[in-house]
């Protein structure tokens, strides 16, 4: 394995969990349970292996599949191996369920020393039986929880790992939750050896923050030379990830992924999203939304003012995924015969415009982490405001709640280009049309967002550049 970079907040509260169950040790029901969810290849079972293997107690860490034929024999396979203190008490015994599994596991575990026990791809499980939840429930409460165990509850699927913890399921209230992100645009200027600010944030909008598309970046390699090797290779992390996750996430949904395709290449409202996708009714069209927001692919954004909008759009949520769905996806073929040259010139002469529109979500949560600015009201929400003409489009605005604010504190400008800073002409522009946006007047304060510097002299309150935005994480 390669140096484990970042996840320090995640590893602290891992250790803090266990730190508790350590303290009450000998104590009643000093068990702890941690429900993990992240999505699929953004490194959640790296970090739970590291944790695991720095934490200096024994553990089972089991993964759950999707046939599962034989879930229960990995399962005591990977109990006998372990380290734990009476793991011989699954020797020669192979549980038919797993309500007798988790009751043989509690005579496994020592009632004072802390074990750490693992399941990861929980979802699967449940899909293939949805009462094993009410079994780790009842075998929770009976027996594991009296035991020095942090149980650490592992799943990719965001919308179902979500729900465990709701009122009415099973784990209501017995369990913390945590969510893995993926890797800061910071996190990844490390492990990618980007040489500025503003080459990082190329960096996380090709790999997403993803650990094994970051680690596959050579030192010392550009961006363009990165691709060139990585397209020259059709099972490369950046070519096949999403790949991998689209056909784990929708594994019959063949519309939901034409959807989505759509969405990917650029159309953002209902009527072109259906008109791309084959003139889809709106019913159908509606249902592979759903699926897709449900599944935490997709967002559904509003414009952001103090009235009420109609005009949602659509856009992917992963940065990576909306790369390979513009640039890798479509092009599968030519990489795969060994065009992936061809595939890099259309990057090459789409990638800036490609950027502008990518940038702008990653620029609003900066500025949503960096709050409060100097200089600036506080906004708790950054979002932008567009009609359906898109006269005006605003790029940003702050505002105190959201999609719908009681008040507006700031609008902005973004313009992510190599060579062309923010001009005076910029701001006019700026000025002339945030007046449009409900709640926003002459006296809103205005900002501009630069990659390449800002020129204007009068009008702003504030300008931001990549050096100051990567400083939110």
């Amino acid at each position: 394995m390669g140096a484990f970079i970042g996840r320090q907040r995640e590893l602290q509260s891992l250790t803090k969990e266990l730190g508790r169950i350590q303290a009450d040790a000998g104590n009643a029901k000093p068990g702890r349970c941690i429900l993990v969810r992240g999505r699929r290849r953004v490194g959640k079972s790296r970090l739970i292996e590291h944790f695991c293997m720095q934490a200096g107690v024994p553990y089972v860490y089991f993964t759950a599949s999707q046939q599962g034929q034989r879930e229960l024999t990995y399962f005591s396979e990977e109990v006998l191996q372990s380290g734990l203190a009476r793991r011989d008490v699954f020797s020669g015994v192979i549980p038919q369920t797993w309500d007798a599994a988790l009751r043989l596991l509690a005579t496994a575990l020592d009632d004072v020393a802390p074990t750490v026990v693992v399941i990861d791809e929980f979802p699967y499980m449940i899909d293939r039986d949805p009462t094993i939840e009410a079994t780790f429930q009842k075998q929770w409460d009976r027996v594991l929880s009296n035991k020095a165990v942090l149980l650490i509850v592992v799943g990719s699927d965001l919308a179902m790992m979500e729900s465990l913890n709701t009122h009415g399921r099973a784990f209501f209230q017995r369990g913390t939750e945590m969510v893995i992100p993926a890797l800061s645009p910071k996190e990844t200027a490390i492990i990618v050896n980007a040489t500025s600010a503003a080459d990082a944030f190329d960096a996380h909008l090709l790999t997403g923050g993803l650990p094994l598309n970051c680690a596959e970046w050579p030192a010392g390699l550009t961006m363009w030379e990165y691709l060139e090797e990585a397209l020259s290779e059709p099972t490369s992390a950046l070519i096949v990830s999403a790949e991998r996750v689209l056909a784990a996430e929708f594994p019959v949904e063949a519309q939901a992924r034409s959807v989505l395709s759509q969405i990917g290449s650029g159309e953002t409202s209902f009527s072109k999203i259906g008109r791309a996708a084959g003139g889809l009714q709106s019913a159908s069209l509606h249902r592979s939304l759903d699926v897709l927001e449900k599944k935490r692919i997709i967002a559904k954004v509003k414009p952001l003012s103090v009235r009420t909008s109609k005009e949602p759009r659509y856009r992917v949520t992963d940065p990576y995924l909306r790369f390979w769905l513009h640039f890798i996806g479509p092009h599968l073929v030519e990489i795969e015969r060994g065009r992936g040259d061809r595939v890099l010139a259309r990057m090459q002469r789409d990638w800036t415009t490609w950027r502008g529109r990518a940038i702008e979500p990653v620029i609003r949560e900066a500025l949503m982490r960096l709050s409060p600015i100097a200089g600036l009201p506080p906004a708790d929400v950054v979002g932008g405001y567009w009609t359906r003409t898109n006269v005006p489009e605003i790029d940003i605005i702050g505002a105190d709640t959201g999609p719908v604010a009681d008040r507006i504190a700031y609008a902005g400008t973004i313009k992510w280009l190599d060579t062309q800073p923010i001009t005076q002409s910029d701001v006019n522009e700026l000025v002339r049309t945030v007046i449009d946006v409900p709640g926003a007047s002459d006296n809103t304060p205005l900002i501009a967002v630069s990659r390449n510097g800002v020129t204007a002299t009068g009008s702003l309150a504030v300008a931001f550049g990549p050096d100051d935005l990567i400083e939110a994480w």
